[in-house]
């Protein structure tokens, strides 16, 4: 398994199946278990929070659950829904 500090992660494109998303605004974890949940993402302005299969925070991101990253690139893709 390769190393990525989260500092390189920020700002990162999420693409899901060839779709850009947006980018990587954040990260949350769980302070129980200290596993990842789910990453933050700011919709890029052809998306909308709305028009995205997941649910969105309070302040305009979607919450897109860790499990379904496939794989770290020069961005971060994501498993179709």
């Amino acid at each position: 398994m390769v190393d990525i500090l989260a500092e390189d992660l920020s700002g990162k494109g999420i693409i899901m199946g060839g779709t850009e998303l947006g980018v990587l605004y954040n990260i949350t974890m769980d302070l129980k278990t200290g596993r990842l949940s789910d990453l933050l993402v700011t919709p890029s302005e052809a998306q909308t929070v709305e028009g995205l299969p997941f649910e969105a925070d309070g302040d305009g991101h979607v919450k897109v659950p860790v499990r379904r990253v496939q794989r770290v690139e020069d961005y971060i893709q994501i498993e179709p829904v």
